[in-house]
C-alpha cells in the first residue's frame, strides 16, 4: 500500500481563553447555587484555560460546522492547497449541531467547493481519529490524491446552566437535594470547544516537515464493558434507554441530553484497558517503546497522567516522560479535536526532525475504545 502523508495541520480556537474563575460566569450557575464539584474537578484536571464558542451572554458565536470550516480555511491558507483539488472530506465529532443531516454534510455546505465525497465519523474522542483513518484509507487506496479530515467539538452550549435548571427545580419540588448529580456536573468543568484539520496527500509537499502515516489502529472493548460516557439516554442496570423511548417531559426533567460519565467505571477501566490496548497494538506492528520519539496521549485530566505513566512502565511500555507532549492545561479537553490540537502545536513548533516517530494515543470512555497512530517525520 502506498505511503500517505499529513502535509499540513491547522486549528481554530474560538474567542478568548476562559480562565477557571470565569467558567461559571460564562456557563452560568444552576438555579443560583454555585457548583460544589467545580473546585474539586479543576484541582484534579489541572486545566487552567479553555475555549468556548459562546459569549459572556451565553449566546453562541459559532456552530460546530462553523468551527470546523474555520479550521479548514486556515489549513488551506497555510498549505496553499487548492480546495478544488480535494475531493474527500472526513469529519469526526461528538457534538454535531443536529441529529440529521450529518456533520460532514453541514461542513461541506459551508465549504462551497464543489461536489465531493464526505464521511462523518460518530462517537466520542476517537471519532476524530476515525475521521483521519477514513481519509488515510481513501488516499492509500488511490480513491483520491488529497483529502481533508477534521476533529471538532462545540460542547459549551450543552454545558450551560439553563440546560439543567428544569432538573434542579424538579428535585427541589420533590424536596430532594437539588444539586445536579456529579456524573453530569463533573463534565461541565472538563470540556472545551475547538476544531482541527489535516491535509493528507499521496506525496509529501514539505520535505522534512510532512508526516508519513505508518498505520492507524483501533481497539474496542464494548463486548465486555458497559457504557461509561453517554448522552441522549438514561442508564439502567448497565444498559442505555434511548431518548426516543423516554417521555418528552423527562428530556428536561432528567437532563437526558446532558453528557454524563460514570466515574466509577472510568477509574476502574480507563488505565488497565489503555495498557492492554497499547501493548496489543505495538506488538502487532513490531514497534518498541524505544522507537518512539514523541508520545501524544489524549488525556481528559492530568489526574490520569502519572497513573498512566506508571502503569505503562510496569507493563514494559516505558516511554520516558520527556517524550510526552500534552497541551491539555492550556486548551482544555476538546474530545475529538484534542489529538489534532496536540499534533498541530508540535507539527508547527519547528522542533521536529526527519526520521522522528510520533505515536498518537486516543482513548474513549464511551464504552472503552482506543485508537493509535504511528507517524514519521519525512
Amino acid at each position: 500500500m502506498p505511503t500517505v502523508y499529513i502535509n499540513a495541520i491547522a486549528k481554530f480556537l474560538p474567542n478568548d481563553p476562559v480562565s477557571n474563575d470565569r467558567m461559571e460566569h460564562v456557563l452560568g450557575v444552576i438555579n443560583g447555587t454555585p457548583s460544589r464539584a467545580r473546585a474539586i474537578v479543576l484541582r484534579n484536571n489541572r486545566i487552567t484555560a479553555r475555549y468556548y464558542a459562546i459569549g459572556a451572554d451565553g449566546q453562541p458565536t459559532h456552530s460546530n460546522a462553523e468551527l470546523t470550516i474555520e479550521a479548514i480555511n486556515r489549513l488551506l491558507e497555510q498549505s496553499g492547497a487548492d480546495k478544488r483539488q480535494i475531493d474527500v472530506l472526513s469529519c469526526g465529532t461528538s457534538t454535531p449541531d443536529q441529529l440529521l443531516p450529518s456533520h460532514a454534510s453541514m461542513v461541506h455546505g459551508l465549504w462551497q467547493n464543489g461536489p465531493m465525497e464526505i464521511n462523518s465519523a460518530s462517537g466520542i474522542c476517537t471519532s476524530g481519529m476515525n475521521a483521519l483513518k477514513y481519509a488515510y484509507m481513501a488516499v492509500a487506496t488511490g480513491s483520491t490524491r488529497q483529502a481533508v479530515c477534521t476533529g471538532s467539538e462545540r460542547v459549551s452550549s450543552w454545558l450551560r446552566a439553563d440546560k439543567f435548571n428544569n432538573e434542579s427545580e424538579r428535585l427541589a419540588a420533590l424536596e430532594q437535594n437539588a444539586i445536579i448529580a456529579f456524573e453530569k456536573d463533573f463534565l461541565r468543568w472538563m470540556l472545551s470547544d475547538g476544531a482541527g484539520a489535516m491535509l493528507l496527500g499521496a506525496q509529501p509537499t514539505h520535505p522534512g516537515r510532512s508526516l508519513a502515516i505508518h498505520w492507524i489502529d483501533g481497539i474496542s472493548y464494548a463486548h465486555e464493558l458497559e457504557p461509561c460516557m453517554y448522552a441522549g439516554a438514561v442508564k439502567a442496570d448497565g444498559t442505555l434507554i434511548p431518548w426516543s423511548d423516554t417521555a418528552p417531559e423527562a428530556w428536561l426533567d432528567q437532563s437526558i441530553f446532558a453528557i454524563k460519565q460514570d466515574i466509577r467505571l472510568l477509574e476502574a477501566h480507563i488505565i488497565p484497558k489503555g495498557v492492554q490496548s497499547i501493548q496489543a497494538v505495538l506488538r502487532r506492528h513490531g514497534v518498541q517503546a524505544s522507537d518512539i520519539d514523541h508520545f501524544l496521549p489524549h488525556i481528559s485530566s492530568y489526574f490520569f497522567k502519572d497513573r498512566l505513566c506508571e502503569a505503562f512502565k510496569k507493563a514494559g511500555v516505558d516511554i520516558p516522560e520527556e517524550k510526552w507532549f500534552i497541551n491539555l492545561h492550556k486548551v482544555g479537553n476538546m474530545g475529538a479535536a484534542s489529538s489534532y490540537i496536540q499534533l498541530e502545536e508540535l507539527f508547527n513548533s519547528g522542533k521536529l526532525q526527519p526520521g522522528e516517530k510520533i505515536l498518537l494515543s486516543v482513548p474513549e470512555s464511551g464504552r472503552f475504545s482506543y485508537v493509535y497512530a504511528l507517524l514519521e517525520v519525512t
